[in-house]
């Protein structure tokens, strides 16, 4: 069986933010075993699962995405949308769009330190569209 529920994420500011919380309060009753796929309908902005204990590598990804993707480079064209548009496309293409989790005993099973991550690579994205398909 499958069950397909959309929701949006709440606007956040650019940066990586935990969004387990968010996304499991959206979710309903979990089937005691299945998987988990979540997917994100932008292209400037990503999922990812990560460490959730210590909000210095929230910190940490930023830097070094804003890194190994600078704004304001003199090659890009895709530049009408703001400086940030781009890297953020090439970012969001660098983390994915999608994450899947195992569902066991009614709940996520991730690990211990582990969290969802949304990805917010706009320096104004706004409200970011998800998609949760369980399959049971």
């Amino acid at each position: 069986m499958i069950r397909q529920e959309s929701f949006s994420l709440q606007a956040r500011s650019r940066g990586f933010h935990i969004i387990t919380r968010e996304v499991i309060a959206n979710l309903g009753v979990l089937p005691n075993q299945g998987i988990l796929n979540l997917y994100i309908k932008h292209t400037s902005a990503g999922l990812t699962i990560n460490e959730a204990a210590d909000p210095d590598v929230l910190v940490d990804f930023e830097s070094f995405f804003n890194k190994i993707v600078p704004e304001n480079e003199p090659f890009l064209v895709h530049t009408i949308e703001g400086p940030d548009d781009m890297p953020a496309h090439i970012k969001a293409s660098l983390v994915g769009s999608s994450v899947t989790i195992p569902i066991t005993d009614g709940n996520l099973n991730l690990g211990t330190w582990q969290g969802i991550y949304l990805c917010e690579f706009r320096n104004r994205g706004g409200s970011r569209k998800v998609v949760a398909t369980i399959y049971h």
